[in-house]
């Protein structure tokens, strides 16, 4: 039996292509699932926007259960990671949930909450493909793949064709690019005159590190509560 938290995602869901992810959605969601709302408020403090917090969360839930259950051993790592990314987008299933969901993301109030739940999605994938990275990469590979999920999830929402296999070419484009810069990359490191150039900025990059995992407020950092 779903536990309180899903009965009432699952129920706003039927209202939210209609009033989007609003405080009427929110109450119709609790009425609906018949739970009171002072433990629903309790659950959900800020109404409809933790409830699309918890959207984008199950979502990410879903692709990791998702990941687990593939046979990822004979794919190229770029082809896992494209499977990654596509199994978090398959996993949203109701596009307009998520199209409303951008929408309130976009606002300003809420558009640290967004972006943290697009770091998040980055970092599961990463951390469900076996990233050991620490040190400064940890950084810069979340971040490359926060701006290639988020504007595949743009070319989805408007993406109309069976099957979306438009989708998925524009998600194997962004990836060869990525792949195309870590190569550029790797031949700058290789190349004496811009090492030397670099040593530098390598020095003091190389004394970043990646969070903890206690502090919530560091990008893909785990809540301590």
């Amino acid at each position: 039996m779903p536990d309180i938290t899903d009965r009432i995602l699952d129920a706003a869901l039927l209202h939210v292509p209609f009033d989007g992810w609003s405080e009427p959605s929110f109450r119709a969601a609790v009425a609906d699932a018949d739970v009171d709302p002072v433990v629903a408020q309790g659950l959900f403090p800020r109404g409809a926007v933790d409830l699309a917090v918890a959207y984008h969360k199950r979502g990410d839930a879903d692709m990791l259960r998702r990941i687990a259950g593939a046979d990822l051993a004979e794919m190229r790592f770029r082809d896992r990671v494209v499977f990654a990314v596509r199994a978090r987008i398959e996993a949203a299933e109701d596009r307009e949930a998520v199209r409303r969901g951008t929408t309130l993301f976009a606002l300003p109030p809420y558009a640290p909450d967004g972006a943290r739940l697009i770091w998040g999605t980055a970092d599961a994938i990463w951390t469900a493909l076996g990233d050991t990275s620490r040190d400064f990469n940890w950084y810069t590979k979340r971040a490359t793949l926060s701006a290639v999920y988020s504007s595949t999830v743009l070319y989805w929402l408007g993406d109309d064709s069976l099957g979306n296999d438009p989708t998925w070419a524009f998600l194997d484009r962004r990836i060869e690019d990525v792949m195309r810069f870590e190569k550029v990359k790797g031949q700058l490191r290789e190349n004496r005159l811009f090492g030397a150039l670099t040593a530098g900025p390598a020095k003091i990059l190389e004394r970043v590190k990646a969070p903890s995992g206690v502090d919530a407020d560091l990008p893909g950092g785990t809540p301590s509560r």
